[in-house]
């Protein structure tokens, strides 16, 4: 009953309440009663009032403050849960992201190259993510070439080092004379590491940008014709036809002579190793629009499509048994490379496949020698 009685005093005194400030919310806001006039109401409302007793009046409107009290309490504890609810979701939302990013540089300092971020939340937040896997898969990468080349490395030594270090024990062991015939050998492999040694240090200090070029005005027809000049006793020893070809008018161009030496040594030496008695070589020269093409063709042995991305890699050999017969380092195309690209020019190559021989290609930009 006493709970009834409370309901009732709180619909009654909010009525009455509403009564009370009707007058200023009815001007502010131009809101009419239904089928009562206002004005009436108002005129009446006291003469209402006057008939209810002063000890029920105070019960109405302490119960009625009562319920706003509790109201506004219940209010203000629902708002104070949902701000914490809300920033401590908010807060997560940005913290965990970068806590994950803190965890991730940690792994990567464990050498956990293979950890990576997900990518989710605001835009700078997947913009940051996105740039950490690829900082981390481009170190990953690095440190996989890294051990390649550390194992390319010992193994190339290796070989040379045992046959080296063989033939002395022998020497020293009597089996084998102290001739000239087997010290030319041991100078051919000594010959063969110290090649190898300053192939790694051109090679190290063209990915440092460091590779030194002077650069001088350069005759490139004159200097193919030499460098193929040197390679004509090799090439008629072993049957086969090396022609240079001259093709328009050779401009002149600036670049490091002894390099670009280099350069068609290497490239003369590889199509040597692949092509085979009776084939033939045409290394040939001509200026296709604002680049020098110098253009190394065989008639070899070809190259697979599924190597030719490969072909420029350091130790890559399609065919390792034939090159190590071959002899050379495995780095003589990737110096090739190198030094093209330290002239701000490209090297390609290409192959119908298989036996169908190869071609490589260098364009020098004249735009980069005037």
């Amino acid at each position: 009953m006493n709970r009834l009685w409370v309901r009732i005093s709180l619909v009654i005194g909010g009525a009455i309440l509403l009564v009370l400030l009707s007058p200023m919310l009815f001007r502010i806001f131009s809101l009419p009663i239904i089928g009562v006039n206002t004005s009436e109401l108002h005129e009446t409302f006291p003469e209402v009032v006057a008939t209810i007793s002063p000890e029920t009046l105070a019960r109405l409107q302490a119960a009625l403050q009562g319920a706003i009290l509790t109201s506004l309490i219940a209010l203000s504890v629902a708002g104070a849960t949902v701000a914490l609810v809300v920033g401590v979701w908010f807060s997560r939302s940005l913290t965990a992201p970068l806590r994950e990013l803190e965890m991730a540089a940690q792994a990567i300092e464990a050498q956990d190259l293979g950890y990576r971020v997900s990518v989710h939340g605001s835009q700078e937040l997947v913009a940051v993510g996105i740039a950490f896997n690829e900082m981390a898969a481009r170190l990953e990468q690095a440190e996989q070439l890294r051990r390649n080349l550390l194992a390319d490395v010992a193994h190339e030594l290796r070989n040379p080092l045992h046959v080296v270090q063989g033939n002395l024990q022998a020497i020293l062991d009597d089996v084998y004379p102290l001739s000239k015939e087997e010290i030319a050998r041991l100078s051919d492999q000594t010959r063969h590491l110290t090649a190898l040694v300053n192939d790694l240090h051109e090679l190290a200090q063209a990915e440092a940008r460091q590779l030194p070029l002077h650069r001088e005005p350069a005759n490139v027809a004159a200097l193919v014709k030499e460098t193929a000049a040197v390679f004509q006793p090799t090439a008629a020893a072993e049957g086969i036809t090396l022609q240079v070809e001259l093709l328009g008018t050779m401009p002149v161009v600036v670049v490091d002579v002894a390099r670009l030496r280099q350069v068609l040594h290497n490239l003369l030496i590889n199509a040597l190793r692949y092509t085979p008695a009776g084939g033939r070589i045409m290394l040939s020269v001509e200026q296709v629009g604002e680049d020098l093409q110098i253009r190394v063709r065989d008639s070899g042995v070809g190259i697979a499509a599924e190597h030719l991305p490969y072909v420029f890699d350091r130790f890559y050999r399609p065919d390792s048994a034939r090159a190590r017969e071959g002899g050379g380092t495995g780095l003589g195309l990737a110096i090739v490379r190198a030094i093209v690209n330290a002239h701000g020019g490209q090297v390609q190559v290409s192959s119908a496949g298989f036996g169908q021989g190869t071609m490589f290609t260098v364009a020098l930009p004249l735009a980069v020698g005037r």
